[in-house]
């Protein structure tokens, strides 16, 4: 009788669920720990992973606040495994993280890359809160390099913070980081290929795609995967007639 090989079957299966492809992007449905070291090497990693927070707290004001419990719901309080950021498997990459996280994950990213900056995204409306420490007025992501992918773009676009409106996201997902954000953010990143292990619900994408780069996004939530495909399809049609409208002109 012959007995399956049942470790080479696990080894054949796929490790995520559904893969999309639009345009010169491609997007996984699946857990980014179990993906991302099978795609192989791209220039940068844009990343907006789980933060570490304390979500208690809050007082009278708590049930007007539905976000806080989106996020514990969807488990974006608990951090992420910084394994994931392989600096032999990119040349940079970008990391938002919780005011707390800062001196844990800038140490491990010095360690990692050649460089690195602390950029903060400051809100020009925060939430009127304090919560005993400071108003959630920004919020840091770092940039850690090698020296093939220096910063990009020209001097005006190289402040090392941007400040924008935050409001209700479109896009039913607690943590949706503004266009102009991620703009900046391609505009500044050195390289072609980009991928955004924690994808959600596009933002990242979106930007790569408007800017001319290869995307690659993962992202495990069905419904944040589904908005993604949507955002992304959009954008590529968009990117496809402003450059028929270029190439008229």
């Amino acid at each position: 009788m012959t007995v399956p090989n049942r470790s080479a079957s696990r080894r054949a299966a796929k490790p995520y669920s559904r893969m999309v492809t639009i345009g010169d992007a491609t997007l996984y449905q699946g857990d980014a720990y179990e993906i991302l070291h099978t795609l192989g090497w791209f220039d940068v990693l844009v990343m907006d992973p789980p933060y570490v927070i304390d979500m208690s707290g809050g007082g009278k004001f708590r049930a007007d606040r539905k976000h806080f419990s989106e996020i514990e719901e969807e488990e974006l309080d608990r951090g992420f495994d910084y394994s994931i950021i392989n600096a032999l498997m990119c040349g940079a990459v970008v990391v938002f993280c919780h005011n707390n996280q800062v001196p844990e994950l800038s140490t491990f990213l010095n360690g990692s890359f050649e460089r690195f900056t602390i950029c903060a995204w400051h809100k020009s409306n925060p939430m009127p809160v304090a919560n005993k420490s400071y108003q959630p007025d920004t919020e840091f992501y770092i940039h850690a390099w090698n020296r093939d992918f220096a910063v990009a773009g020209e001097l005006a676009d190289k402040k090392r913070h941007i400040t924008t409106a935050v409001g209700k996201s479109d896009f039913d997902h607690p943590t949706v980081k503004p266009d102009a954000v991620m703009a900046k953010i391609i505009t500044n990143v050195g390289g072609r290929s980009i991928c955004d292990p924690f994808m959600g619900t596009g933002s990242t994408g979106v930007a790569a795609i408007m800017a001319g780069k290869r995307f690659v996004g993962i992202e495990k939530n069905p419904k944040h995967f589904a908005t993604a495909v949507e955002r992304l399809t959009a954008a590529h049609a968009e990117a496809e007639r402003l450059a028929a409208e270029q190439e008229a002109a």
